[in-house]
């Protein structure tokens, strides 16, 4: 079984003691390797007032809780017993198991509070600079870089297939340099 985010529905304006009840229970029951992280998405609000700047919190989703944890039976007891819990999203009723967040719906929350942000690879290529790939459909062509996206940690490098240059995306971590 493999962990996933879950989208628990709670009390409207509870989701901040909901977040602090389950890590609690969490603790005390032993669910550390089952129920990893919870969180509140919130963004952060900037408000001028009487000429001050505030930075208020905002809650991306009133009366919910992202979980991430690995469902099981005793994990789905712990979460959906915990005060302030009305339920999953997702579940359709009668102790049945809800439906986890697609990968990429929780990127996106995620990358919103700015807490999956991939490590960035340092590396000192330049544009005409010939590569070898290392990983991936093209391992092992060679051709030379034409573009260099160091935010996405992606190149453009044209390789030779076929006796013709064909432009091809690789991340950083599928090329070396020759």
């Amino acid at each position: 079984m493999e962990k996933r985010w879950y989208v628990v529905h709670t009390y409207s304006g509870y989701e901040n003691k909901v977040r602090a009840n389950l890590e609690k229970r969490v603790e005390s029951m032993g669910m550390e390797d089952k129920i990893f992280r919870v969180l509140v998405p919130e963004d952060e609000e900037t408000e001028i007032k009487n000429g001050k700047k505030k930075i208020n919190k905002k809650k991306v989703f009133p009366g919910y809780v992202l979980a991430e944890m690995v469902m099981t039976d005793d994990s789905w007891y712990v979460v959906r017993n915990t005060p302030g819990v009305t339920g999953f999203v997702g579940s359709t009723g009668s102790g049945s198991k809800p439906i986890p967040l697609l990968p990429e719906e929780a990127e996106t929350v995620l990358k919103r509070m700015g807490m999956n942000e991939q490590p960035k690879t340092e590396v000192n290529l330049e544009v005409k600079e010939s590569v070898k790939v290392t990983d991936g459909p093209f391992a092992n062509f060679t051709g030379t870089i034409e573009y260099i996206d160091t935010d996405k940690q992606k190149v453009k490098v044209h390789v030779n297939m076929f006796g013709r240059e064909t432009p091809v995306e690789l991340d950083f971590s599928q090329i070396e340099k020759l």
